[in-house]
Parts: C-alpha cells; structure tokens; sequence
C-alpha cells in the first residue's frame, strides 16, 4: 500500500511536490485554502493542526485535521509536506517609526497593493527596497503624483538581459562563474562586481549605493533607474518619525502632506497548525537541515518545501527540495540522527549568540553549490570529469553554459533521456521566440563560437583538472592576488 503524504499549500512548491509524490508512488492528498487550483488536491480546506500521533516514534505518522466550510475532518498521514510559502504572514514592523499611530494617511502592506488604481494624484511612500519595493514603486510612478522610495541600505539594480542582450539569469548562473567565485578573494570579487554594475550607471548618482557597512543586495529592476532619471521615483534615507501627514528622514528633510505609505518590508515565516516545540523550531533556519527536515524529529517524515532564499530560481531549488524529500520518505535515502543534528544546530546557535561565528541563515543560498547538494543527496548531480570522458560536448556545455534544471535530470533517479539535447539546445530555444525579423547575413570576423571550437576542448581539459586537483592551484592563486592585488586596491581606496 502506497504512503499517504500530506501536502499543505498548492502554490508552485505543493504542485512540485505533488509530482515528485508521484514519481515515487506516493499517494499525495494537498489542502489548499483557496479556491485556485483544482484536481488531485481539496478546495478551500484550511489546515487547523498537524500533531504526532501516539506511536510516531515507530511509525512516523501524524494527525491532521482540516476545516471545510465549518466541518472538522481528522486523517492519518504517513508523511507531510508543508508547502505554504514565505509569502503567508506580511512583517509590518509599525512599532519601529515614531509617530506612525499620528498618521492620518492610509497604511498599506505591499501584500494588499493589488494595482495602481485609487492612487492617482497621491503623495505615496514606499518604504523599503527589495524586487517587491522596486516594482510597485515604478509601477505607481505611471499614476500618483509623486513615489518617494525609502532605504536603509541601497541596493545593487541587476538587469533582466545581460550584456548582447541574453538573459541575465542564463548568463549569470554558470559552473564556470562559480568555479571562480570559490577561487578569487572576495575583496577581488566585489571590485570586480562593483565595476561591472556601475557601467549601467553609477549607482552613488542615483541614491541607490550600499550604506557603508551593510551586506550587499541585489534587486531585478529593468526601470527603477529611468524613473528616479525623470524625477518621477525620488529616493530617500530611511524614515526617521512621521507627523499627521508628513514624514521625517534620517537626513533631516522633510516630506510634507503624504497620502499613503506602503510598507514592503517582507514577511516572517509562520506555521500555527504545528504544536510546539516543533512550530518554533521550524522558524530558525538553523535548525532545519539543509533548510528542509527539522532537527529535533526522531522520524523525518516533516518536510518544509520552499522556505529558502536562493540566489537563482527558486523553482528549480523548491523540486530538488521535493525529489529529496520523498525519498527519504520511502526509506531510499537517509539523514544522520536527530541528537546529532540537534547537538550540532545548538552548539552553532551558542557559537552565533556568543559572536564567535556570523550567523548566515538569513542570507541567500549560493545556487548551484545548493542545489548540488540536494542533488548529491539522491544521486543526481552531473559529474563533469566523467562527462568530459563521455560525452565533451555536453560536458562543455555542462559546465559553461547556463545551470538549468536540466543538468539534474541527466542521471540518478528522475533521469530524463531528453536532458542531454535540452541542454544542447538551450540557446537556441532561448533565441528563437526573438527572431521575428531575419536579416540577410552580412560578411561577418570570425564569431566566438569558431575560437570556442578551436580552444574549448583544452580549456575544459585544464578546467577539470583544476577541479579534480585544486588545492594547491587554489592557495598559490589566493597567495598571489592577495600579495599583488590588495595592497593596490587599499592604494586605490
């Protein structure tokens, strides 16, 4: 008899594990409390609690009982994925602005800004800035008045097309580009990331540079810069108080007579149908392992699908998540103990409470080195040197070209024999949608892709030696730059 797994929420991480139940013949049951997704799952079912049954220590099993139009229901699941987002409870920290209370304005989450109708001709405030702060702030620069964007920190603005006009993500996201994030200093990193992000435009002209000493961050934003260009966004330091109708920054200027303030200031993470002390546990990242299982369960057959910040897709990171998950459902892969998880997230917790280590659970994920992991874990990560033995061509194209899903699809469990030419012709695809008009070709220098051909098989043979063997490479590389390159930096600076 299959296993019943519970999956709660049918947003893109319910429907990712939906299908990988599946493929590993689970029989999934998803609640879902709105009415927006049909089929396998149940309508408009909210989740009132999630508890261990009796005999969890030997069978694994949790009590769930649903609500539906007032009617309790209670099942026995053998496995529960919850899949609710990070998009459930909005942070609205009021508490943090003095005089907020005085405001005689309206006060928004950026949750409950649907469209930019009602604000014609409105004074509004948008404070923070993230891709959520960035979009509604240009998207209302079309209709209000004025938008005033509030930051404490800046940000770096990326562009959805890189340079020639490719996608930024495909470009970006390369085994190449994170060979060499793990090999240069990060010092060297930065100056060069810095560089290449101000060719745009210098981001200190257009009050979106890093406050000295705050962590970087990036946004996608393709419009944010035009709009503060035409004066149509204005930016502005963090908000310091408001009066009845104006607002106080940092700075010491003033915004008189403010209509609304949206606050994008995120969300927190929150799971009321679990029973302590798993519902706290499951909010520090810390404690769950490989942001997936929580530590403290004897049994892991509680998977938290999709609480994660990548630097990349998250869909692809949310189906690994999934694929691994049921695995270990049904017993095919393992994770250590619980007392060992748990000894090791605790002593790490008192290392970061001490200030010994630097807490980094609330940082993005590096992309591929994550997913990797995941994949490793069920047998799917591609080998590159083994690639190169079998196949050059797709081992090239594995390593330089984008990292997309596909690459974990090549072997391992959920193998797909289409993974090869789908990477191949990932470009092509790409492309072709683009190219509505055909010119006819022009005498042209010889392409980039002549010289890959020509030096492509001995700079990936070099490549993988570098990887298979890196170590010493790596600390005469690091000795080097650091010896050469800083010090001309600290005279730059």
């Amino acid at each position: 008899m299959a296993k019943r797994v519970a999956v709660i929420g049918a947003g893109v991480s319910g429907l990712s594990s939906i299908k990988c139940c599946l493929d590993e013949d689970l029989e999934p049951t998803c609640f879902e409390r709105t009415n927006d997704i049909g089929g396998l799952w149940k309508f408009t079912t909210t989740v009132c609690s999630i508890t261990k049954r009796p005999d969890f220590s030997e069978t694994g099993q949790w009590d769930v009982v649903t609500e539906t139009e007032g009617k309790q229901e209670r099942a026995v699941f053998d496995a529960v994925m919850v899949c609710t987002g990070h998009y459930l409870n909005p942070r609205l920290p009021l508490e943090s602005f003095p005089g907020i209370h005085k405001f005689k304005g309206q006060i928004l989450h950026s949750q409950e800004y649907k469209s930019p109708e009602g604000f014609q001709g409105k004074r509004v405030l948008v404070i923070g800035l993230g891709n959520t702060a960035g979009d509604v702030a240009v998207e209302l620069s079309r209709t209000a008045a004025q938008v005033l964007l509030s930051t404490r920190t800046g940000a770096w603005v990326l562009h959805r097309s890189s340079d020639g006009g490719y996608p930024f993500n495909m470009v970006i996201t390369r085994r190449c580009l994170n060979f060499i994030t793990q090999v240069l200093p990060s010092c060297v990193l930065n100056w060069i990331q810095q560089r290449q992000l101000n060719k745009r435009f210098n981001h200190e002209n257009y009050g979106l540079s890093i406050t000295k000493g705050k962590i970087s961050k990036f946004i996608v934003n393709d419009e944010l810069p035009t709009c503060i260009l035409c004066g149509t966004v204005t930016m502005k330091t963090s908000v310091k108080a408001f009066t009845e109708t104006s607002a106080i920054f940092e700075d010491g200027t003033v915004e008189e007579n403010i209509d609304i303030v949206i606050f994008a200031t995120g969300y927190t993470f929150s799971f009321p149908f679990l029973e302590e002390p798993l519902k706290s546990l499951s909010t520090k990242k810390i404690f769950l392992y490989k942001r997936v299982f929580p530590s403290n369960l004897e049994r892991a057959t509680l998977a938290l699908i999709g609480f994660i910040s990548l630097k990349g897709s998250i869909l692809a990171g949310t189906e690994l998540q999934a694929r691994w998950a049921t695995r270990v459902f049904k017993g095919l892969c393992q994770i250590p103990p619980s007392q060992k998880l748990m000894a090791e997230a605790t002593k790490k917790e008192q290392l970061i409470e001490r200030g010994v280590m630097k807490d980094t659970s609330e940082d993005k994920l590096e992309f591929i080195q994550y997913l990797d992991d995941l994949a490793a874990c069920i047998g799917a990560k591609p080998s590159v040197p083994l690639l190169f033995l079998k196949d050059p061509r797709l081992a090239w194209e594995v390593f330089f070209g984008p990292c997309t899903p596909y690459q974990y699809r090549l072997m391992g469990p959920g193998k797909w024999d289409g993974a090869r030419n789908a990477i191949l012709t990932q470009w092509d695809r790409t492309l072709k949608p683009l190219k509505t008009r055909i010119v006819p070709d022009s005498t042209k220098p010889a392409s980039m892709s002549h010289y890959l051909k020509v030096w492509g098989a001995p700079i990936l043979l070099a490549s993988l030696v570098l990887i298979c063997k890196p170590s010493f490479f790596l600390k005469s590389v690091r000795d080097n730059l650091q010896d050469r390159i800083s010090p001309y930096l600290i005279r730059i600076w």
